[in-house]
């Protein structure tokens, strides 16, 4: 769907910014309505509601066609924004599919209210100027009767699924690829999405918590900002799961930092967000050595790739040269993605597909939509997604472990 005046171009929206007193947790703005947004990190952040235009483009080409219709979008706008901070000003909310089915979406909220840096704002959008929306909050509805379905079978299908990745790699047919597996869960009562996005945002404050569409999660992983020329990807690839005892992990962290298997898939995921974005900037700092990132369930290998802007290309160019990236495809990414296509045996949807934001320069922030579920039209179910690079000495258990420790977060959120 998308606003459309008569000759086929969106209708012109009107749109102002205006500095607030600090409205508190963003989250807690959010009406109990399927058209929520949001995109929240350690407090700061947007969110928004309302739907002053949208559109769903599909397709090999469905990043440019969201691109193209943003330009037109921007261009019949008429904004006045008293704030200018990112986040401000013109916004659309993003999620696209993994792969080149349906179910991709950018929506302009009709009211976007956002924090940063102790400035707070709120956004107004649409066809004509009008008043400024009193911000209230209703407590959140958390989630009842929730049964998750993981039966052994489909464990035992995931595990043989890994065995036949790890022989296609070991003979040479590709270097790595990721493998994502799914759990459903159900619910007594419609799902109250606030609820586990206010859970996710309290347990998780370094990830960015976001939720488009039905689809939620809290994701450690920015493939993409663009800020005032400034490009910003973090790279995360080799995990390994915390047991709670602070010395036991920093041991594990250790082992994880010298880990053979974990720095080669690190360092296919390092290389192949370098090399997609190289066209596009100058400048680039790729460090040598990745870090440790340390969250509440897990750990893993991250490094920021960084870079100056050198042509005009808007974020969800970027996007596009990203997407997909080693860290959710794989080694050489057209041949893991054909194999992906052939055993895994799952419709991705939105999973690790690019979640965000774009804002009316082009400027925006889009993480890897991971962590995470999608919610069912009737909101009484949701599947849960995660996933697992597979490389030539991956062992089964291991990665059906480590999928486990990344449902964890979702799991909770939703029990």
């Amino acid at each position: 769907m998308s606003t459309l005046a008569t000759d086929g171009r969106p209708e012109p929206l009107v749109v102002r910014s205006r500095e607030i007193e600090d409205p508190g947790a963003l989250l807690a703005l959010l009406p109990p309505t399927s058209d929520a947004l949001a995109w929240v990190h350690g407090g700061d952040g947007i969110v928004g509601w309302g739907r002053a235009a949208s559109y769903s483009p599909d397709g090999d080409d469905r990043f440019d066609a969201a691109d193209d219709w943003w330009a037109e979008v921007v261009d019949a706008s008429v904004v006045r924004d008293e704030v200018e901070l990112p986040g401000s000003g013109l916004v659309a909310f993003g999620s696209f599919t993994f792969a080149d089915g349906p179910g991709s979406v950018l929506t302009v909220p009709e009211v976007v209210v956002g924090r940063r840096d102790g400035r707070c704002w709120v956004t107004t959008i649409g066809l004509s100027l009008g008043p400024s929306p009193a911000l209230s909050t209703s407590t959140p509805t958390d989630p009842s009767g929730t049964l998750f379905a993981d039966e052994p079978g489909r464990r035992d299908d995931w595990a043989a699924t890994v065995e036949a990745a790890v022989r296609r790699i070991q003979s040479g047919e590709l270097d790595k690829v990721v493998l994502a597996r799914s759990v459903d869960a159900s619910f007594e009562e419609p799902l109250d999405v606030r609820s586990p996005l206010a859970r996710l945002a309290s347990a998780y404050p370094s990830c960015w918590t976001f939720h488009v569409d039905g689809f939620f999660g809290s994701t450690p992983e920015m493939l993409v900002r663009l800020q005032g020329g400034l490009v910003t990807s973090r790279v995360l690839a080799g995990t390994i799961r915390r047991t709670g005892d602070d010395a036991r992990d920093l041991s594990l962290a250790a082992s994880l930092a010298r880990s053979s298997k974990d720095l080669e898939e690190h360092e296919y995921a390092v290389r192949s967000v370098a090399d997609a974005l190289a066209p596009h900037c100058t400048g680039m700092n790729v460090p040598e050595s990745p870090f440790v990132l340390h969250l509440p369930n897990v750990m893993h290998l991250a490094t920021d790739v960084t870079g100056v802007l050198r042509d005009d290309a808007g974020v969800l160019a970027l996007v596009a040269s990203l997407h997909p990236s080693a860290a959710v495809g794989g080694t050489p990414t057209a041949d893991a993605v054909r194999v992906i296509a052939e055993i895994e045996q799952l419709d991705r949807g939105r999973y690790a597909g690019p979640v965000g934001w774009i804002g009316a320069s082009g400027d925006g922030e889009w993480g890897i939509g991971l962590r995470s579920a999608q919610v069912a039209p009737d909101r009484r179910g949701a599947r849960l997604f995660a996933g697992c690079g597979i490389v030539a000495d991956s062992s089964p258990a291991d990665e059906l472990a480590e999928a486990d420790a990344k449902l964890i977060p979702v799991r909770d959120a939703l029990a």
